[in-house]
């Protein structure tokens, strides 16, 4: 399949049938986790992947909205990285996350991002720190998200191309690219500075 058939393809999906996902199908994701690209081919990312009931029922309740459904997943996989590492971490955390997802598509099974980064438990507390909590991560893993997969339960319609928000796609005007960049002068109080 394309890469825009598998986008055209792809929904959230946060409602799973119980049933396991192939330990082949799970190589298959972890080797297109391991070849994402990432600056500087750094690599900083970690991947988690977790089957375990208890675990999965504990990460859905990382914040107060938008992970519950992390318990009924078959198969949830947290994206973590050390910051110290790469000043690129979540940008290379993300870009596996979508390749991740891109595959889950292509192998026929379904799968939802849960943000995980700058998000809070109800009490206060940082979500982060509850999932490497919960996973025994090391202090210094920075946590971006979890990626739920599972057979979907739900078959969501894919968006219409008319949907889409086109208005978002700019074009730089040909005239445009053709003026010569002007030299901007920065003002002070007292002088113009060039």
């Amino acid at each position: 399949m394309s890469v825009l058939g598998l986008l055209q393809k792809r929904r959230s999906i946060r409602r799973y049938l119980k049933k396991a996902v192939p330990q082949r199908l799970q190589s298959r994701l972890k080797e297109v986790c391991l070849r994402a690209p990432s600056s500087r081919n750094l690599c900083p990312w970690t991947f988690h992947f977790i089957e375990n009931e208890l675990v999965l029922s504990k990460l859905s309740e990382l914040k107060p909205k938008g992970a519950e459904f992390i318990k009924n997943a078959p198969l949830a996989v947290v994206i973590s990285a050390v910051e110290k590492d790469c000043d690129t971490w979540i940008e290379d955390c993300s870009i596996a996350a979508i390749l991740l997802q891109m595959a889950v598509v292509d192998a026929g099974l379904g799968s939802c991002w849960v943000q995980v980064h700058k998000r809070r438990r109800l009490d206060g507390a940082s979500s982060e720190e509850y999932v490497r909590q919960v996973l025994a991560l090391p202090l210094d893993n920075r946590v971006l998200c979890i990626i739920t997969i599972g057979y979907p339960a739900q078959h969501p319609k894919p968006n219409a191309a008319d949907a889409l928000l086109w208005d978002h796609i700019w074009r730089l005007p040909s005239e445009a690219a053709e003026k010569p960049v002007e030299k901007k002068s920065k003002q002070t109080k007292f002088e113009v500075i060039e």
